[in-house]
This record gives C-alpha cells, sequence and structure tokens, in this order.
C-alpha cells in the first residue's frame, strides 16, 4: 500500500486547509484512515480517523475544527482544517491498515500556522 498526501503550506490563524491522501494498494488494506501530526519535540499524534464505513474518530485538541472524511471509490481520505491555530503547525502524516490506521504511512505534509 502507497500513500500520497498533499495539500499543506503556509496559513493564517484562523484559516483553513484541506489535505488529502490518495491510497493505493490492496482494497482490504485500506480499511481504517486516519491523519497523524507531529511538531517539533513531540509524539506523533492521531488527530482524526475514519472507518470504512465512515465512522469517524477525533483527538480532543481537533474536535469541532477539523473534519475527516473519505471517498472510497477514489481511496482518498481528507482532513479539512477550519479555525486555524498557531499549535497546529506540524508535519501532518496519512496512515491506513486494514483494522487501525497504523500499518501504512504516507510521507508528511508540512502545516504551518503563522500572521
Amino acid at each position: 500500500v502507497q500513500l500520497q498526501a498533499s495539500g499543506g503550506g503556509l496559513v493564517q490563524p484562523g484559516g483553513s486547509l484541506r489535505l488529502s491522501c490518495v491510497a493505493s494498494g490492496k482494497n482490504f488494506n485500506i480499511n481504517a484512515m486516519g491523519w497523524y501530526r507531529q511538531a517539533p519535540g513531540e509524539q506523533r499524534e492521531l488527530i482524526a480517523s475514519i472507518t470504512l464505513s465512515g465512522r469517524t474518530h477525533y483527538a480532543d485538541s481537533v474536535k469541532g475544527r477539523f473534519t475527516i472524511s473519505r471517498d472510497n471509490a477514489k481511496n482518498t481520505a481528507y482532513l479539512l482544517m477550519n479555525s486555524l491555530k498557531p499549535e497546529d503547525t506540524a508535519v501532518y502524516y496519512c496512515a491506513t491498515g486494514p483494522f487501525r490506521p497504523e500499518n501504512y504511512w504516507g510521507k508528511g505534509t508540512q502545516v504551518t500556522v503563522s500572521s
């Protein structure tokens, strides 16, 4: 399974970005999809995940601001990030797996929130 993430960049506080993650490979391995982030000096954390059926889960730090979604026909997951804060600055990674989003990883995309 290969994952390709895109959509990162520089945005002002309060702004929005949408990340995309395209997965290719055997479909049974692309069930759970998720987004992680890692800020400098911190551990990588799971911030949003979505099952094949569309059930979602969010970390408290992003709940109400970020929305994860997926297009199963395109094997693509999205992360819409609204009301961005400087503390959202991090490298964002997408991941997938048959049960949890932890088996296959894409390269990260940098998100910087700064004025």
